[in-house]
């Protein structure tokens, strides 16, 4: 019993005696900082800072994305993927569902299975339909007058109209002067016509752009598609207004007169008009003067 109480009072000892614990300058052995410690106050000290820097590092890994990167932890990128992913798959079971009733209604309809005691698909609407009879169908006064407003605008809008007479619609590309006629003899199927430089080019029709670019002949060329198999193409063109897939109305601007290319000899415009594939004489269709 002596010795183990002796035993405990020399452990005391040691873990409550005191120690300095001192930060001298080296070179003029000047004291700086001294502590008193004890082997207990080190002990406690330690295990209070370990136990605190385990509970941070818990906290950190747990609150913050770092955990993503322990083995056992998944990132919640690849939750939320996870999240879509399933409800893709939701959807394409039940798509895939509806396009398999679908096929075997359609097997069956081709087998000619489907017994004559089945729904009648239109029977199920029939409490639905409406008697003509019990309908008022008599125009009220806003229908009248919207009936009344549309008839003025197709009375006299000659550009929507449709009218059977295309030549009656047809816009002269420019007013000028004739310097070359059509001569399908020569292989001239256009008509040149002389006006100043700069001066708008117009569409005849409305339509659709074919063509419009550059080229070493001709110059800055636009051709397009009209209806009743009409196409127009100008020729020698200063600059062009339109692209290629654009929508002209009739009368609208799409070029100007030039003097572009190497076959001309001054400004003008190169008109041809072509129907159903085959040149056929614009003075037949339109007035220049």
């Amino acid at each position: 019993m002596a010795k183990d109480k002796k035993k405990r009072k020399e452990i005391k000892r040691k873990l409550l005696h005191k120690y300095r614990l001192v930060i001298l300058n080296e070179s003029t052995f000047e004291e700086k900082i001294s502590f008193k410690l004890s082997r207990l106050n080190v002990f406690v000290t330690g295990t209070l800072f370990i136990i605190a820097l385990i509970g941070l590092t818990t906290l950190i890994i747990a609150f913050t994305p770092l955990r993503e990167y322990i083995p056992g932890y998944s990132s919640t990128r690849l939750k939320r993927q996870a999240t879509e992913l399933t409800y893709k798959t939701d959807s394409l079971v039940t798509v895939l569902n509806y396009t398999n009733r679908y096929l075997d209604n359609v097997r069956l309809v081709l087998r000619g299975d489907i017994e004559n005691n089945e729904v009648n698909r239109d029977s199920l609407f029939e409490k639905f339909k409406l008697d003509p009879s019990t309908v008022d169908l008599t125009p009220i006064r806003e229908d009248l007058l919207l009936r009344e407003e549309v008839e003025l605008e197709d009375k006299y809008n000659l550009f929507e109209r449709n009218v059977t007479n295309v030549e009656a619609l047809l816009f002269s590309p420019l007013t000028g002067t004739l310097s070359q006629n059509f001569d399908p003899k020569t292989r001239h199927y256009a008509v040149d016509v002389v006006a100043p430089k700069d001066s708008p080019v117009k569409s005849i029709a409305n339509g659709t752009v074919l063509f419009s670019e550059w080229t070493s002949e001709t110059g800055y060329v636009i051709i397009i598609e009209h209806q009743d198999g009409l196409t127009s193409v100008y020729k020698h063109n200063g600059s062009l207004s339109k692209s290629q897939g654009d929508l002209v109305r009739a009368g609208e601007v799409i070029a100007s007169i030039g003097n572009t290319g190497e076959l001309t000899t001054g400004p003008h415009l190169h008109f041809e008009l072509w129907k159903n594939g085959k040149p056929v004489n614009p003075l037949n269709y339109i007035d220049f003067n």
